[in-house]
């Protein structure tokens, strides 16, 4: 059995959120909760960035004073005592790597950006399109079972290709319109989903 979780809205915070709120642009609030189009959703974060001036620095020094949400360090080391874990994020890689030291390291497939040489963010290369299914897919032709967790748009596909898919603090909008899933709102609800799918 191994676990894929999302990272942003099941384990950490959303990182564009706390960057709209250091910096006061409102725009960048909108992440995959409210846009289920990712290139459009990107595409839209990198004009806001290259219009207002701000580097990938700028970004990295907002996640630096992120830390995990409460109670997800807990839960992670407790399913990682007993699953194998993945965390499948569209995030990327120069955003995640202080919130990974956090977590203890574990596993993480995302994406990347295209920085100049100005240290701004000029686009973002996808390691693969819809990739939290294609993982999910290909840990199956492993001939291994697969629960996965998220919360936004852009999981449920890997929740769907899943063995078993559970959703962690959705919107309302992502509730109504996969009925399917599983909703848990605490870490311990959680637990108990992983545990009952596993017993499956």
């Amino acid at each position: 059995m191994i676990a894929c979780l999302d990272l942003e809205g099941v384990l950490v915070p959303e990182i564009w959120i706390n960057v709209s709120e250091r910096t006061g642009i409102a725009a960048l609030r909108r992440t995959t909760r409210d846009e289920p189009d990712y290139d459009k959703l990107m595409r839209h974060r990198i004009g806001i960035l290259d219009q207002r001036g701000l580097a990938l620095a700028d970004i990295q020094a907002v996640i630096r004073r992120m830390g995990p949400l409460d109670g997800a360090r807990e839960f992670l080391a407790w399913l990682r005592s007993r699953h194998q874990v993945i965390i499948l994020s569209d995030t990327f890689y120069e955003f995640a790597a202080p919130l990974m030291e956090q977590l203890d390291h574990p596993c993480l497939f995302c994406n990347s950006l295209v920085v100049d040489q100005q240290g701004r963010v000029r686009d973002y290369r996808l390691r693969i399109r819809d990739g939290k299914r294609k993982a999910v897919m290909a840990l199956k032709l492993l001939n291994f079972e697969v629960i996965a967790a998220g919360d936004s748009y852009n999981d449920t596909t890997m929740l769907a290709e899943a063995d078993a898919g559970i959703l962690f603090r959705p919107p309302d909008n992502v509730v109504r319109d996969f009925p399917q899933f599983p909703v848990t709102h605490t870490y311990d609800e959680l637990r108990a989903a992983f545990t009952a799918a596993a017993q499956r």
